[in-house]
């Protein structure tokens, strides 16, 4: 097996944790561990599933089915992150001002889902991580 389909994944989500982390902060002011999760420049999702494809891409071929299949992916993943997220968020922010008065209710999470330009932030990292992983783990 080739070890670098297994490390891409993993060590995509790991470099853009820290990089939103930082970014959210500095956009707070303060720490952010509260806004650590959905949500958030640059998106984890769509940056794990751009550097798979582009792993595949750089590997295999453009011609390759898996290819085909990890496009299809990304683009699954991205409707999700911008378009069915945002709308549970919107859901959410509706409970709460219903909720508002009930002192039993824990807030729930407003920020779901990803903007466009936080979702083109994660397909640049995730094409840059395939391209370094790809370099990394050079077939011999």
């Amino acid at each position: 097996m080739d070890l670098a389909y297994l490390l891409t994944p993993v060590m995509t989500w790991t470099v853009v944790g820290p990089i939103k982390f930082l970014i959210n902060s500095i956009r707070a002011r303060r720490w952010a561990f509260n806004l650590v999760g959905n949500g958030g420049f640059p998106s984890n999702h769509s940056a794990v599933v751009s550097s798979m494809a582009t792993l595949i891409a750089l590997r295999e071929g453009i011609g390759h089915p898996a290819f085909g299949v990890a496009v299809t992916l990304c683009f699954i993943v991205i409707i999700d992150a911008n378009s069915l997220r945002q709308h549970v968020g919107r859901q959410a922010a509706a409970i709460n001002r219903l909720a508002k008065d009930d002192t039993g209710h824990k807030g729930l999470r407003e920020r779901m889902g990803h903007t466009v330009v936080e979702i083109l932030g994660g397909l640049a990292t995730g094409i840059a991580m395939g391209h370094l992983i790809h370099a990394l783990f050079a077939r011999g």
